[in-house]
């Protein structure tokens, strides 16, 4: 594995070699994006077979004080084309079509990660299931994403 990127993600060297090689400054294009990073999600680590990542609780919660489902799954979305993106390349770019998360437990404090595993890496389309946990390693949601692999 390379260097932490911006302090905080690590993508395999050959990933890196692979975009460099045409050009593209991996590390500039990759983020979490505005809203992922207005919600505080920290990519540690990203390759086309495993994305994880964290989110704080806090600041993400709905009017009861529990983490909103919408967030868990803005967070699942964010895993899941992370690795869509890592596995069709630079001349794939991938858009989300379905997303579908299951919540269940609340979590009203501490930090939720979540780690995204391929069911499905093909070459027009890819399935990730992205479960999410809080500190005790408990699964707060499960869900399922599923991106078109269109050309760049």
């Amino acid at each position: 594995m390379s260097e932490p990127v911006g302090g905080t993600t690590v993508f395999p060297e050959e990933i890196l070699k692979q975009y460099a090689g045409l050009g593209i400054d991996l590390p500039a294009l990759f983020s979490a994006g505005a809203l992922g990073e207005r919600m505080g999600i920290r990519i540690l680590e990203a390759a086309p077979d495993r994305v994880v990542a964290t989110m704080p609780v806090e600041g993400n919660t709905q009017p009861y004080g529990l983490l909103h489902g919408g967030a868990s799954a803005v967070l699942a979305e964010t895993l899941g084309s992370v690795g869509a993106m890592l596995h069709g390349g630079p001349d794939k770019i991938a858009v989300g079509v379905d997303l579908n998360a299951t919540h269940h437990r609340g979590a009203t404090s501490g930090t939720v990660t979540g780690t995204a595993t391929p069911l499905h890496r093909g070459r027009s389309t890819t399935t990730y299931e992205i479960v999410v946990a809080d500190d005790q390693g408990r699964r707060v949601c499960t869900a399922r994403l599923t991106c078109l692999l269109r050309d760049a």
